[in-house]
């Protein structure tokens, strides 16, 4: 079997499940007085189950790079397609459902952001001259605080990992409270940028009428999952807490944090880098008696 066949059939196989046994594990419900400091906090939480899988990853690309081609074990392809099934079949999923949400346009939903790599505001004309301009500035400082965060780009990137985590319910619910700290974040942003919290929260509730005025199977979309736009409305769930919150005056913003995704990422490369060596040295060891069992 050539050896890039092989390899990708064994990343997803190991790091398949390794990243079904880890989102098994409880979710923890974090607590910060900052929604910018929450919402940095759950979207590490989305990323944390998939740094095993990578490090496994980088030990088989490690066996690969020492390991000649095309692979000469005698091994059962039946017996390694039919481990390696499930897992291709789970990658599929998350990849056929990542390719949809970019293809499939979005309805008409009032305000948002869209576009991965340039992202931008749609702001409808139907509701905007329902709105005073003051109110249509909140939506837009909102709306622009989405767009220099590059924020769906990031919520495509974490609807594709809470893929790759399903069907446990848990990725899933850190996928929910990562959104909602990211509207509450969004908005403190807004308010710092000078938009007013009674304003804001006019347009918010504005777009909730507007959006209950679409057809049942567009608002249903909305409100699902696989989107990859971002909104001023967020989840119904959370409106009156947002609402709430705009209402009362503007906390001091956590102006830190980035030290935190700098500790995360030197860490993350080192362990990969550390994985590919032990994949150039022990990875033969391992591998050959497993492709072994297969024959």
């Amino acid at each position: 079997m050539e050896r890039e066949t092989l390899l990708a059939m064994l990343v997803m196989l190991f790091g398949g499940l390794v990243l079904q046994l880890l989102p098994a594990w409880p979710t923890t419900r974090a607590h910060c007085a900052s929604p910018a400091e929450l919402e940095r906090r759950c979207w590490l939480a989305l990323w944390y189950p998939m740094a095993p899988m990578l490090v496994v990853a980088a030990w088989l690309c490690g066996w690969a790079l020492v390991e000649p081609d095309p692979v000469t074990d005698p091994l059962d392809p039946g017996v390694v397609l039919l481990l390696w099934l499930p897992f291709a079949l789970l990658f599929g999923r998350a990849a056929m459902r990542a390719g949809w949400s970019l293809l499939r346009r979005p309805p008409e939903c009032g305000v948002s952001t869209v576009g991965l790599l340039q992202p931008q505001v749609i702001f409808s004309p139907f509701l905007a001259k329902q709105l005073e301009d003051n109110v249509i500035r909140a939506a837009l400082a909102h709306e622009r605080a989405h767009v220099l965060h590059r924020d769906p780009l990031r919520i495509w990137l974490a609807q594709l990992v809470t893929d790759l985590q399903w069907p446990w319910p848990s990725a899933q619910r850190r996928l929910e409270a990562w959104l909602v700290a990211l509207e509450l974040a969004r908005d403190d942003e807004a308010r710092d940028s000078g938009a007013d919290g009674v304003d804001l929260a006019a347009a918010m509730l504005a777009s909730m009428r507007f959006l209950r005025r679409l057809p049942t199977q567009e608002r249903a979309f909305l409100n699902g999952s696989g989107f990859t736009h971002a909104r001023l409305i967020g989840s119904s769930r959370v409106l009156r807490e947002r609402v709430s919150r705009l209402l009362a005056p503007l906390p001091e913003l956590s102006r830190g944090g980035a030290l935190r995704f700098k500790a995360a990422a030197l860490v993350l490369i080192s362990l990969l880098l550390i994985a590919v060596m032990l994949g150039v040295v022990y990875g033969e060891r391992v591998i050959h008696p497993l492709l072994a069992l297969t024959s």
